[in-house]
């Protein structure tokens, strides 16, 4: 199965925060191994724990692919 290539664009329309696995699709981790990071405390980017969820707020997710360069390259 191909990855999903995500747009900047795409990304800010998630909103304030989501969860860890649209997170791991954006940054090209697969589920179980965003599972494991986020766990492990070793996910790119902060991930908060909320009762027995996992989210990741956008800002976050925007910085480490690069969305401050302005540009809106597929990621």
């Amino acid at each position: 199965m191909a990855k999903r290539k995500w747009t900047v664009a795409e990304v800010r329309t998630l909103g304030t925060v989501t969860d860890v696995e649209t997170a791991a699709s954006v940054l090209g981790i697969g589920r179980t191994t965003a599972y494991r990071l986020a766990r492990s405390a070793s996910f790119p980017v902060p991930v908060l724990r909320v009762g027995h969820r996992y989210v990741v707020a956008v800002e976050n997710l925007l910085k480490a692919i690069g969305a401050d360069s302005g540009a809106d390259p597929a990621v």
